[in-house]
């Protein structure tokens, strides 16, 4: 849990009104290094400089700044890469659409956040747990073996 703010630091807010994506929890990147030009965030704290980059799975390279309140990845960016729809009939969230046919859903927090709660074994719309039954319990194993993440 962010002490800061009470979001939990395992939850990526999926935000309309941010223009850039920030991670604060570096266990969610890899290849986290010094960025060529330094980004300026205007937030409700004021400015911050961001001058670290690192790689989300399966979206990109994204600015890494621990002293952020939340992992917020902005809707428009998302949108860019992505189908993104908002269905409020059936579970009043987003979903984040993959050619692959996955998806991730972003749900409404108490507080009306929009979040998908993520672990280290994670792809940004495809989580391990979600793509298991796709595959036989020896391909699974396989990948397991051979492809570890940390």
């Amino acid at each position: 849990m962010n002490d800061k703010s009470g979001i939990p630091d395992n939850w990526i807010l999926l935000d309309s009104q941010s223009t850039v994506d920030g991670i604060k929890n570096k266990k969610l990147l890899k290849n986290i290094s010094d960025s060529k030009k330094a980004l300026s965030l205007n937030c409700d704290a004021g400015i911050a400089t961001v001058n670290k980059i690192g790689d989300l799975l399966d979206y990109g390279t994204v600015g890494f700044y621990e002293d952020c309140i939340a992992n917020i990845l902005s809707l428009n960016n998302v949108n860019k890469k992505y189908c993104v729809t908002y269905d409020i009939t059936a579970c009043d969230c987003f979903e984040v659409h993959k050619a692959d046919g996955t998806k991730c859903v972003f749900k409404p927090s108490k507080k009306g956040l929009f979040y998908s709660s993520v672990s280290n074994d994670i792809a940004l719309v495809t989580t391990v747990e979600n793509n298991t039954n796709k595959y036989t319990v020896r391909e699974y194993a396989y990948a397991k073996k051979h492809f570890k993440t940390s």
